[in-house]
């Protein structure tokens, strides 16, 4: 066994106390017996720091030294979240994680001390993710205050938050919220057992990160195979449903697993109202999806077949005459669209709004005028991107934007068939991917669930508990 000296010396080392200036290194001489404390500036409140010293400096420890260091923090640390370690790395990580270490002299283990507290943002209504009616708090960057916003929504015993780290440098939080009896057992170990196996140095991109651990999708497969929610009552319903919540430290998002492609239809909204009036935006937020994948690639098969467009529809027929090709006018506008989108997000918000009139004006009046583009064209491409926002995922979004992308560049190659062939790649793409579950990412369609694909378009009514 080390002496004292060594092993604060050892510690000094691991930690580069000289080296770091925000790491505390505090020692006390009480009653001829030496004591070290190590933490984190900025995870541990000085009042903190102050009472904890000021409460040992007070205690007897001469009559405590037959009794053990668990005596010893039972009768002198008054914090409920207290541990004895003898790990040396598990006492350095724990520093580095927030915790405080008190090494005393004459005991070879450490007790560590869960005092920190996070800085932190207030819980206000996600931006991304907004309601007309229901609760306007969110997950922040804080990973217990993450679990105490789900603990509030669902007082149950069978709730269960596992615990875990990932990433050998971060060591980030990680924890599993599920219902022990609703949720598939199976599926819960084979989480498990990815996460145990993820060989990362730093989970960097936080959910992303772990996201693209858990699942390994194809590079040509666009769609999410993960859903994100900043909404803990969105959360806890999920979780009562028997799905598995991943709440990832360093993040205001949230993971739910198993994900379906059809799961992106629905939205807390929807329960926030009536259920006629929740079915009829889940059915206008389905209509609208197909609308953004298909409108353009539609009207350009249109186009390219005149012969084949109905009476009906003859009005959208246009010449191609005095404008570019109509692929070059979609394809610039939707390369666009997203330049748009992305200068949006280093404008200040002071000019937001002058920064849309002149994107709209610019843009949309001037290049028809200059022969740029058709109005017929504009005006499509300006419904596919507020459409867009009709679902909050950024990520199904862009998946719905490739497979139109490809529609239309397979409705230029062949225009006769173009059109149905990219229809068919994109049903085979959906059809071979797999959840983390290994299921269809199409149930319940793949395999077929009446009673749950019913759900799919109609907001069910909650009952009373049979």
């Amino acid at each position: 066994m080390k002496n004292h000296t060594d092993r604060i010396n050892a510690l000094d080392e691991a930690l580069k106390v000289k080296d770091n200036f925000d790491i505390v290194k505090r020692e006390l001489l009480v009653q001829d017996k030496r004591l070290v404390f190590y933490c984190v500036d900025g995870f541990v409140k000085d009042e903190v720091l102050e009472k904890m010293m000021e409460f040992i400096l007070k205690a007897d420890l001469t009559s405590m030294e037959n009794n053990g260091l668990q005596m010893l923090a039972d009768q002198l640390v008054s914090y409920v979240e207290t541990d004895i370690s003898k790990d040396f790395q598990q006492m350095i990580t724990a520093v580095l994680s927030g915790s405080v270490l008190l090494i005393v002299e004459g005991y070879e283990k450490g007790i560590v001390i869960d005092a920190r507290t996070y800085p932190t943002r207030g819980m206000q209504e996600p931006e991304d993710d907004r309601v007309l009616r229901g609760s306007r708090d969110g997950f922040v960057e804080t990973l217990v205050f993450n679990t105490a916003l789900i603990r509030r929504r669902i007082r149950d015993a069978r709730l269960r938050m596992e615990y875990t780290s990932v990433g050998t440098s971060s060591k980030t939080d990680l924890v599993l919220c599920y219902m022990e009896d609703r949720v598939d057992h199976k599926m819960l170990e084979r989480i498990r057992s990815i996460i145990d196996e993820i060989q990362v140095e730093a989970l960097t991109m936080a959910q992303e990160s772990l996201a693209e651990a858990l699942v390994p999708g194809k590079w040509y497969t666009p769609f999410p195979k993960v859903r994100y929610t900043e909404r803990p009552d969105a959360a806890a319903s999920n979780i009562l449903e028997g799905k598995i919540i991943l709440i990832i430290d360093n993040s205001p998002s949230v993971i739910i697993l198993p994900t379906y492609f059809f799961d992106f239809v629905q939205e807390a909204q929807d329960y926030y109202l009536p259920p006629i009036t929740g079915t009829y935006l889940r059915i206008i937020r389905i209509a609208v999806f197909f609308a953004t994948l298909l409108i353009t690639p539609i009207w350009l098969y249109l186009n390219s077949n005149p012969s084949l467009t109905p009476q009906w529809l003859s009005f959208t027929l246009i010449e191609d005459s005095e404008n570019l090709p109509f692929i070059v006018q979609l394809l610039l506008l939707e390369f666009g669209i997203d330049a748009l989108k992305l200068a949006s997000l280093n404008t200040p918000s002071s000019l937001n709004s002058s920064f849309s009139i002149i994107g709209a004006l610019i843009l949309g009046d001037f290049a028809v005028e200059a022969g740029w583009f058709a109005p017929e064209i504009i005006l499509y491409m300006a419904f596919v991107a507020l459409a867009n926002f009709t679902q909050p995922s950024y990520e199904l979004g862009y998946g719905v934007k490739f497979m139109r992308v490809m529609l239309l560049l397979l409705v230029t190659i062949s225009p006769q068939f173009g059109l149905w062939i990219g229809l068919v790649i994109m049903l085979l793409i959906l059809y071979n991917a797999k959840t983390v579950s290994k299921q269809s990412y199409l149930y319940p369609l793949i395999p077929f669930n009446w009673s749950d694909f019913k759900m799919i378009f109609v907001r069910k009514k909650l009952r009373d508990k049979e």
